[in-house]
């Protein structure tokens, strides 16, 4: 049996736990007026801007994930964008981080003036190819440079301990590895320590 042009769109979102661009779409012959076409009959759905879903696929564990760094990169948007913090911890499986939101890095000077899909935070960085790993097929922070961020954001130092021994554990870093980044939360906290003594008033 021939397949349809809607079996095709249905191919390409396979990868995406059923999602597709509208870039996608239209890089395989499929014109904005069709794809208006197939959402009004509910074939697919608008999940954010540049951003569809096949109805029928059931939704994944990151699903939501993938949406985010879909909608970042819909619409001529950066390549360079990865999940981060939290988010990334929760994809690695590392610690028993549980974010409220979907933290997503994007270069300084990307400009997304789509609407932003509500639970999605952006932070603003501009990540080297060896701060970015692929993880469950989705673009991710390194557990370094995750680690670096968390520390910088100010997250909960038991959760980044947590995370380097699980990341240690199940292979994702070296013995060398956890013990560079163990040592810079023990660095982190000196210093906020020292910080902290530093504005006490002094006791009389």
């Amino acid at each position: 049996m021939a397949r349809s042009r809607f079996d095709e769109l249905v191919a390409l979102a396979e990868e995406n736990d059923g999602l597709v661009t509208a870039k996608q779409a239209r890089e395989a012959g499929f014109t904005d007026s069709v794809l208006a076409r197939l959402a009004q009959r509910a074939r697919i759905e608008r999940t954010a801007r540049g951003v569809f879903r096949i109805p029928h696929f059931p939704l994944g564990r990151f699903s939501q994930y993938r949406e985010a760094v879909l909608w970042a990169r819909a619409n001529r948007g950066p390549r360079d964008v990865a999940l981060s913090r939290a988010t990334a911890l929760v994809v690695y499986g590392i610690s028993d981080a549980n974010p409220s939101a979907i933290h997503l890095t994007v270069p300084k000077s990307t400009r997304l003036r789509r609407q932003k899909p509500e639970g999605v935070v952006v932070h603003r960085e501009d990540l080297t190819p060896e701060d970015v790993a692929v993880q469950e097929g989705i673009p991710v922070t390194t557990v370094s440079r995750t680690v670096t961020d968390l520390l910088r954001s100010g997250g909960r130092i038991d959760l980044v301990r947590q995370a380097i021994s699980d990341a240690r554990r199940e292979g994702f870093i070296g013995d060398t590895e956890a013990r560079r980044l163990r040592r810079r939360v023990e660095a982190h906290i000196k210093s906020l320590s020292a910080a902290r003594s530093r504005t006490e008033p002094a006791a009389r």
